[in-house]
């Protein structure tokens, strides 16, 4: 893993919403944009710009079934982010 690339993960993970995004799938183990913005109390939008931040890092992964998107937490993790999760 770059320097770069290590500064993209903590960027991504250096916000509220999405640590807490983070923490509920760690719980859930997957899980529709409407259902995270429900439990973090915020908009879908608002929810869906910070899923795209944290699938854009391989964070999160998308499982597309219909017309429903699932998340889950990458299988793939570096870790530096399993670190993060157990603290979660």
């Amino acid at each position: 893993m770059t320097v770069v690339e290590l500064e993209r993960i903590f960027k991504a993970l250096a916000n509220r919403r999405r640590l807490a995004i983070l923490k509920f799938l760690k719980k859930t183990k997957e899980a529709s944009v409407g259902e995270i913005a429900a439990d973090i109390k915020l908009s879908y939008k608002a929810t869906s710009r910070h899923i795209q931040i944290l699938a854009g890092r391989n964070i999160i992964e998308r499982d597309q079934r219909g017309l429903e998107a699932y998340y889950r937490i990458s299988k793939s993790q570096s870790s530096i982010l399993q670190h993060t999760l157990s603290i979660l």
